[in-house]
């Protein structure tokens, strides 16, 4: 079964269900030969180049939703800044220096279940800005949206609407109540009936089985999604859980793996609480699966200083993506 996996995730055949269950299984003492698989699939598909994005908290806090994980929700106390709706100056001021750092992709990210239509109108109106005054990929992350959001979007010059789905299917009632897994797949497709590319994905660690991330990726695949953003908890205080306990790194790398042969051409992007969780171990995760970074802050959490990023890619012996 082992040749024949291989031959198939080489040739750019995802894994099955049944197959990646199988391979989740293995013991820890065959990890090495997993990676290297990961590895292979990585850097035929992939190249040795790396994928950067960056995002800007665009409005922050006071969100009506009850994901569990989330610093941002008005349910729970975390001590997080809160603010309007940025104007376009903050947003080109991040979206330059990210540019000029090699980023490809630039986000407007907002806090909330959606977006009115006021606060919609100015994010268009950045977005505008934007097109005109950079060169980057222009990406959107605004929460739950319909078709004629979607679509006004890509004329102001969006390219890719973000829109995580978090985690399994089965697995999201514990996550979040306030809205559904089948509202964020909605979205997900009126973004792509609007001629919108979409990045989803998810975060590992909280709390959920192996089972259910790969379920989750076995959904994205099935949902034609090829941009794929992987988090790792980093558990805020004051939410519900704060008091989760951190994936082993070797779990960490398994999922990973696992991502890598499920979906060989996809742009995995290693994102939010990569720091606590890999640590030194970040360049590995690019060398052996994943194919794509967020550089800076990301919402409420600081990330690796822009720098300390360009050279753990250049001493994996990996080179940005053309444009990024």
């Amino acid at each position: 079964m082992w040749q024949e996996i291989k031959n198939k995730v080489l040739e750019g055949e995802g894994l099955t269900r049944e197959e990646a269950l199988a391979l989740a299984g293995w013991p820890p003492e065959k990890l090495g030969e997993l990676l290297d698989l990961s590895r292979q699939v990585r850097e035929r598909f992939g190249g040795r180049e790396v994928e950067l994005c960056s995002i800007i908290n665009a409005r922050s806090g006071l969100c009506s939703e009850d994901c569990r994980f989330c610093a941002q929700s008005s349910r729970y106390r975390t001590g997080v800044k809160t603010y309007p709706l940025l104007g376009p100056e903050e947003a080109l001021e991040k979206a330059r220096r990210m540019e000029a750092a090699g980023a490809r992709r630039f986000a407007l990210v907002t806090s909330g279940r959606g977006i009115g239509e006021q606060d919609f109108r100015r994010v268009l109106d950045t977005y505008r800005v934007l097109r005109a005054e950079t060169r980057l990929e222009l990406c959107a992350s605004l929460g739950i949206i319909d078709g004629d959001k979607a679509r006004r979007l890509r004329e102001a010059g969006v390219t890719t609407y973000h829109h995580n789905l978090e985690t399994s299917r089965s697995y999201f009632p514990h996550i979040c109540t306030t809205h559904t897994f089948e509202e964020r797949v909605a979205t997900i497709r009126a973004a792509q009936a609007a001629g919108l590319k979409v990045c989803s994905g998810g975060i590992i660690g909280m709390g959920e089985s192996m089972a259910d991330r790969l379920e989750m990726v076995l959904e994205l695949r099935e949902l034609g999604v090829t941009s794929v953003p992987v988090n790792i908890l980093n558990p805020i205080p004051g939410t519900p859980l704060a008091g989760q306990k951190s994936l082993p790194v070797e779990e960490i790398f398994k999922a990973l793996a696992l991502f890598r042969l499920i979906m060989p051409r996809a742009v995995l992007r290693l994102c939010g609480g990569r720091e606590p969780g890999l640590g030194e171990k970040q360049q590995k995760a690019l060398e052996v699966a994943v194919n794509g970074l967020m550089i800076g802050n990301y919402l409420t959490t600081r990330g690796n200083e822009v720098q300390e990023d360009l050279d753990m890619i250049a001493a994996a012996g990996l080179r940005l993506a053309a444009g990024g």
